[in-house]
């Protein structure tokens, strides 16, 4: 008996569908894209560059040993180092629990204060040192609050170095409520809520789960403070002066040098602070924090 072959069934490209009548299309290459997207952002890396190069160049090592040995420039870094450590530490005392509060809850008015957080941030930095300054010299009724503060208090703040540290903060602040916001959000609150039905209250909740996880995110918002504090200048500028070894800061010296022509001495504090930063930013990379802010 011979064996029965099946009969070869012949498919027409009509039948098939048109994807098989369709030659294979082509792939086209990605690297006008990355040479696009990477030139655009060369542009501004070697902006940067550029800039601190230009400085480095500008100066000797001499001028910048020799302005930095100047009285009122080393107090003005003495006075800097104290200003931004106390704005970014009484910016974490506000920004820890309102960044929990605006994470955790949902209550009437939330998108007022989340848009009022947000004022400091845009606000021109002159416009919010001129609203210092009237908020301490308006009169309301025959009172005004730097007055109370000097003749009641003893504590006068306007021209004086507090008013460096208020200015400082009123930015600061900001800018760490941000940070700690963007931290609680990635806790999970599972955590939270279990220990409150074993019977912790909130704030044992908060003291015990939600602040031992926190911790990275406050070194960095304390870290981001501290150096959003370093860089103000017009807030400090209107509301605290620059005066000579009294209110003097960095950012206030690189405007007074260069206001009696010492470019100099701007130039070698601005490299100080400019290297300032770049530790701040690296002790920030080095705690490897992982936010998404």
């Amino acid at each position: 008996m011979s064996e029965v072959k099946p009969a070869a069934i012949a498919v027409s490209p009509s039948v098939a569908g048109p994807a098989a009548s369709r030659p294979a299309r082509r792939r086209r290459s990605d690297v006008p894209f990355f040479l696009v997207m990477s030139g655009l952002s060369a542009l501004f890396i070697l902006l940067i560059v550029l800039l601190l190069v230009a400085d480095v160049m500008f100066t000797s090592l001499s001028d910048f040993s020799g302005a930095l040995t100047k009285p009122e420039i080393r107090s003005a870094f003495v006075l800097t180092m104290l200003t931004c450590t106390a704005a970014a530490l009484l910016s974490m005392w506000v920004a820890t629990p309102l960044g929990y509060l605006l994470s955790r809850y949902r209550f009437p008015g939330r998108w007022v204060i989340d848009t009022l957080v947000d004022i400091p941030i845009v606000l021109p930095p002159l416009v919010l040192g001129l609203s210092l300054l009237i908020l301490f010299h308006l009169p309301i009724g025959g009172w005004e609050l730097e007055a109370w503060l000097r003749d009641d208090v003893g504590f006068p703040v306007t021209y004086r170095w507090p008013a460096v540290v208020l200015a400082q903060f009123s930015v600061a602040c900001a800018f760490a409520v941000r940070t700690m916001r963007v931290t609680f959000d990635q806790i999970d609150p599972r955590a939270e809520d279990v220990a409150r039905t074993l019977g912790c209250t909130r704030g044992q909740a908060f003291l015990t789960i939600a602040m031992p996880q926190a911790w990275r995110g406050m070194i960095a918002a304390t870290t981001i403070a501290w150096a959003r504090a370093l860089g103000e200048f017009g807030p400090i500028l209107v509301f605290a002066g620059a005066t000579r070894m009294r209110t003097e800061v960095l950012s206030t010296t690189v405007f007074l040098e260069l206001s009696i022509g010492q470019l100099d001495a701007a130039v070698a504090v601005s490299l100080l602070m400019v290297a300032m930063a770049v530790i701040v930013l690296l002790i920030l990379r080095v705690l490897g924090t992982g936010l998404n802010a």
